[in-house]
């Protein structure tokens, strides 16, 4: 029987793509390893191994996601590969549903807490397009803090996200991410867990939503890993409005000591965070107004990144028992929050810096920043008479240097020739202890 061209070519198109062998001389051979080719993008359908797969960055131009595109793209081996296989792996052309503003704005009003969602699909993809490099590693467990309706959590799972770990506290969000997590078949797995109330002070049994990141990482088959190694976890999410300068200090004291999430590695924030906030993170030395202790502990540590901005009206704000959408907030709706990344240094620790006396350095900072515009010579003699020329003449300052112009990188060598004298007695910290136990936190 005759056969146009076109129809020839489709059934020979149909048989090698779905594998079909016949004896017939105008079958085309098939071979181990089979693309697909799109105007746009090269698709692998074969399920390689993740050291033989060529991510976007290795091949020039990293992969984008339009927030206007109704379908995601993306590489359909990358979700195959871990785990021998024990991953669905998600076809392009059918995405999980991540709905449509109204629908999830009335999945989130079920939250009775002062709380933002992402409940705009467009923005999810932008958060997603911006952590593409994070996820086409895939070396790392991403960890996202309250998902709520789980729109960013489809969106990473459409990305090509290998492990996603939700941790939910709201209860009422609870059940349709459950669902998520059975139908994925291990690339999901949903916690009844609060980011923000990890490692509660004190000891004994614990109730979720809190829980001691000791049993988080136990559940989760996840091990501790040397500070030198890869960063293990990336957290991901949005600050919470109501004490988020409280947990970033939280989170520095848990970073220098390497307690709580930081004992497993150097666990990196990609964090939703307050313009605020941001402004302290990043300041440098001589605004004395806004250059503290905050400031200088967290870029001792960590490389901070900012990776986007978005308007706060952006996100949808739930108020406190009334579950309704927030016209009041602690900022204004024409403030921006910053999507920030947050990677804690390799080489922080040091013969001289270590876990032990981590703690240490973050009081003396804390006291020697309270007053910017003092003479850090008179600071350091208050620690050690006779001591602050010397230092001061191997620092290279001048004796009038004010300790509201000295960067983070010579505030951690001032502690290291603390720590190498011996000269030092360490009542500051018993001073700023009590201080700190009395007042809070500066």
């Amino acid at each position: 029987m005759a056969a146009c061209g076109g129809c020839r070519f489709f059934v020979l198109t149909l048989r090698t793509l779905c594998g079909t062998q016949s004896a017939s001389p105008c079958t085309l051979p098939l071979t181990k390893h089979r693309t697909l080719f799109t105007s746009a993008r090269i698709y692998s359908l074969d399920p390689f191994p993740s050291s033989s797969r060529k991510t976007p960055a290795q091949a020039g131009k990293p992969e984008r996601i339009s927030p206007s595109s109704g379908g995601v793209q993306r590489n359909l081996s990358a979700v195959a590969v871990p785990l021998q296989g024990q991953f669905r792996p998600l076809c392009r052309y059918d995405p999980l549903d991540l709905g449509d503003v109204d629908e999830n704005t009335q999945k989130a009003l079920a939250c009775k807490h002062l709380r933002r969602f992402i409940v705009d699909p467009s923005l999810a993809r932008i958060v997603t397009d911006h952590l593409a490099r994070d996820i086409d590693d895939g070396k790392a467990v991403i960890f996202e803090c309250n998902p709520g309706p789980g729109v960013l959590t489809r969106a990473l799972l459409n990305r090509g996200a290998q492990r996603v770990v939700a941790l939910e506290g709201d209860t009422n969000f609870l059940p349709e991410l459950k669902d998520l997590e059975r139908k994925l078949d291990g690339q999901l797995d949903v916690v009844h867990c609060d980011f923000f109330k990890l490692d509660p002070i004190g000891h004994g049994s614990m109730k979720p939503p809190a829980m001691y990141s000791e049993k988080l990482f136990s559940d989760l088959a996840i091990s501790e890993v040397p500070w030198s190694a890869d960063v293990p976890v990336k957290i991901v999410g949005i600050f919470s409005q109501r004490n988020e300068k409280n947990i970033l200090w939280k989170l520095i004291y848990n970073l220098f000591e390497r307690r709580s999430i930081f004992h497993y590695g150097r666990v990196e924030l990609i964090m939703f965070i307050s313009q605020k906030e941001y402004r302290k993170l990043v300041t440098r030395p001589r605004d004395y107004k806004n250059y503290q202790a905050f400031s200088v502990l967290w870029q001792m540590a960590c490389d901070i990144e900012l990776l986007h901005e978005e308007p706060l009206s952006s996100f949808l704000t739930v108020t406190k028992k009334t579950g309704r959408p927030s016209t009041k907030n602690t900022v204004s709706q024409s403030d921006n929050l910053c999507l920030v990344r947050i990677t804690p240094r390799e080489d922080l620790f040091n013969s001289l810096l270590t876990p032990l006396n981590g703690s240490t350095l973050v009081l003396m900072l804390k006291q020697c920043l309270a007053k910017r515009k003092s003479r850090l010579i008179e600071q350091i003699n208050s620690w050690s008479p006779g001591s602050g020329s010397e230092l001061i003449s191997k620092l290279g300052f001048l004796d009038d240097t004010m300790t509201g112009d000295v960067y983070p990188d010579e505030f951690k060598r001032l502690f290291e020739l603390m720590e190498q004298s011996g000269n030092f007695t360490e009542s500051w910290l018993y001073e700023e202890t009590l201080e700190t136990t009395n007042t809070g936190h500066s």
